[in-house]
């Protein structure tokens, strides 16, 4: 069983930049791929960026390549998601995920219960 919970949303303006956290409970988190999803209102949940078990493998959707960077601190049991160049359309409650498998579809096992990013034009 793993509980993640996210922080570091908020309000910031276009071009802007966030970093969110999430911390993971338990003394198995480095078992876990580990990702990044966000959902828009009225809109499916998406992927966002994932990392593998000790970080050498990531992957990202194309519309964050080059702007977000995932990461994550296997000590700490922490991954992070650095967001830069922010923009409107990145307006959405992040969630993050772990699951045994490195993947970039939804079907995680674990999940946090988000936290909100809006980004003002």
């Amino acid at each position: 069983q793993v509980q993640l919970v996210e922080s570091g949303g908020g309000l910031v303006q276009a071009g802007g930049s966030l970093r969110l956290s999430c911390a993971a409970s338990g003394r198995t988190f480095s078992r876990y791929a580990m990702a990044w999803f966000r959902q828009a209102p009225g809109k499916e949940r998406e992927f966002v960026a994932a990392i593998s078990r000790y970080g050498g493998n990531t992957y990202y959707a194309d519309s964050v390549k080059g702007r977000f960077t995932i990461s994550r601190d296997n000590a700490k049991n922490t991954v992070y998601l650095q967001m830069n160049s922010l923009q409107p359309e990145d307006t959405a409650v992040y969630y993050c995920a772990a699951d045994l498998s490195l993947r970039t579809d939804t079907y995680y096992d674990y999940w946090g219960q988000g936290t909100q990013v809006t980004v003002s034009s």
